[in-house]
């Protein structure tokens, strides 16, 4: 990552709430094309997430914590602020100076841009300021929420105009959080009703309408020169699981993330 950072365009993109059981299956299925072209091997490594709902995740992976892959370690992580004693920071560890990684960034001379999707990212008051805050520059609004149906759309819309308006030289890191595939979901499954509510059906079909738009931002981070990627979800989230409904809590389908790394090669 020495060589990586200060070189490449950075994109993190957290699918906010995406089980790990369904983005295997939906590979696995031809059902992700767009995204499964880019996953080394066209699979997802199984990881562990470093929180059990958007803030405490997201507060974790800005701090360099990224999903730790889900077998023995230790783990040496991409990213890491210099800290004495950690088992996690190795030689090829980009190493930061500020309490965070997006500051670090910004300290070596990236601008620094969050789209934002989930309420934590909403900037309506003081919590939803915290995460957003982080950033030289941060969007949101209502079309890129939970309710609205066209959010990565209108996300991936957001992004294009960013990286058109940055002069080529500039270096960029474009954090997005995707919404789409949390509560609620149910209008991305044809035929599916409010009444009936979210189901891991329709958790499915919205990680399917985020694959059908996904070309489009891949395709804008990469249209300057050569961008490293990480797509990762932050969380699982459950659907009756042992009688568990939803995330913030300890179940498997909670901790266990789907997560890849790769570059995009400049399309210019």
């Amino acid at each position: 990552m020495n060589e990586v950072v200060g070189r490449d365009d950075l994109l993190l993109l957290t699918l906010d709430t995406l089980r790990h059981d369904v983005a295997v299956e939906l590979a696995a299925a031809g059902r992700i094309p767009n995204l499964a072209r880019h996953l080394p091997g066209g699979v997802w490594e199984e990881r562990h997430a470093p929180g059990s709902f958007t803030y405490a995740s997201h507060q974790a992976m800005f701090a360099g914590f990224l999903p730790t892959p889900a077998r023995p370690g230790p783990h040496p992580r991409l990213f890491a602020a210099r800290f004495a004693g950690s088992e996690s920071t190795a030689g090829r560890t980009y190493v930061f100076d500020t309490p965070d990684l997006v500051s670090g960034l910004a300290a070596a001379g990236y601008r620094t841009v969050c789209v934002g999707g989930v309420g934590f990212f909403n900037k309506q008051g003081a919590l939803g300021d915290v995460l957003p805050g982080m950033f030289q520059e941060s969007h949101w609004e209502p079309a890129f929420g939970v309710a609205s149906p066209t959010s990565f759309e209108a996300q991936v819309e957001r992004a294009e105009q960013v990286v058109a308006a940055l002069p080529a030289d500039q270096r960029l890191f474009l954090f997005v959080n995707a919404s789409a595939l949390h509560q609620p979901n149910w209008f991305h499954l044809a035929g599916a009703t409010a009444e009936a509510g979210d189901t891991r059906a329709t958790h499915a079909a919205a990680l399917e309408y985020i694959d059908r738009h996904i070309g489009r931002l891949l395709t804008a981070m990469s249209s300057r020169r050569r961008c490293f990627a990480i797509v990762c979800s932050d969380h699982g989230t459950t659907y009756g699981d042992g009688g568990y409904t939803g995330h913030r809590l300890a179940h498997e389908a909670v901790w266990t993330v789907p997560y890849a790394h790769f570059f995009l090669e400049p399309s210019a």
